[in-house]
């Protein structure tokens, strides 16, 4: 499928072809809709700043945070949450943060239904068995960012502040600053969720022929290694840790090439019957 086929097959609500203009216009609604969307929640993530920033944020510095009973439960390991003070040295830093901690907020749980709006979008351009073969793609795609988020939140962020902010260096003390540790804590938690839509990617990319399960089964030991070294960067240096963050990552990989082949035997199947 390519961007051609869709304008080629879109059709109005007549049942004629839709101009350029009108998927323009058809397309500002659905940016708009999506936008809106995201200002909502950000409004409401704004308006409730104290859940917001107690509760989430700096949720896993307290020692309610489930992630530190857990593991100390089970495995005896993240028994107790980093010691460090969070400091604002600008003026204008904790209201810039707060508002920037209200968007990323409502990107993330608006996220479903920015997806439905695309897919809304791009459905109209597919042919029949190619609506067929997405069904329910947006309730993967959002549940897939969504427990990436969250596997980032509450497995990433404690170990990786456990590390970063225990790290001794001379006679220095951590104390950083709001916009650096929301900074982290968003790079803990969103890219996470983009890397565990991997499946869907590999999925799209094979049906048009730029990914196949050889490929990927061929370049399996090297995608061992960088999930190692990204395990290693993200989390302290131990094997323990290094094993919670790489073996769901690997597995998503492996749970790629399975898709990868069952599209290209469906695609066989397909040429058969033709």
């Amino acid at each position: 499928m390519s961007i051609k086929s869709i304008v080629a097959k879109a059709k109005g609500t007549a049942g004629t072809e839709m101009t350029f203009l009108e998927h323009l216009e058809e397309l500002r609604w659905h940016i708009i809709r999506a936008t809106a969307s995201i200002a909502l929640f950000a409004i409401v993530m704004f308006t409730n700043k104290e859940f917001v920033f107690d509760r989430i944020i700096f949720g896993p510095k307290w020692d309610s945070f489930p992630t530190y009973k857990f593991f100390c439960k089970i495995l005896n390991i993240l028994c107790s949450p980093p010691e460090f003070m969070v400091q604002a040295f600008k003026v204008e830093e904790k209201f810039i943060t707060h508002l920037k901690v209200s968007i990323i907020l409502g990107i993330i749980v608006s996220f479903p239904y920015i997806f439905w709006e695309v897919w809304k979008f791009i459905k109209p351009g597919l042919y029949q068995n190619e609506r067929n073969a997405a069904r329910g793609i947006v309730f993967v795609c959002s549940a897939l960012f969504l427990i990436g988020v969250l596997f980032g939140y509450y497995i990433i962020s404690p170990f990786a502040l456990n590390f970063l902010t225990g790290y001794e260096l001379a006679d220095t003390i951590s104390t950083p600053t709001l916009t650096s540790y929301v900074n982290n804590m968003a790079m803990y938690t969103v890219p996470t969720g983009i890397v565990f839509e991997l499946p869907v990617v590999v999925y799209f990319f094979t049906k048009i022929g730029l990914i196949t399960p050889d490929f990927l089964k061929q370049y399996r030991k090297m995608a061992f290694v960088v999930i190692l070294v990204m395990s290693a960067i993200i989390t302290p240096p131990d094997v323990i840790t290094q094993f919670l963050i790489g073996v769901p990552l690997y597995i998503l990989y492996e749970i790629s090439i399975v898709i990868s082949m069952r599209v290209v035997a469906n695609q066989e199947k397909e040429l058969q019957r033709a």
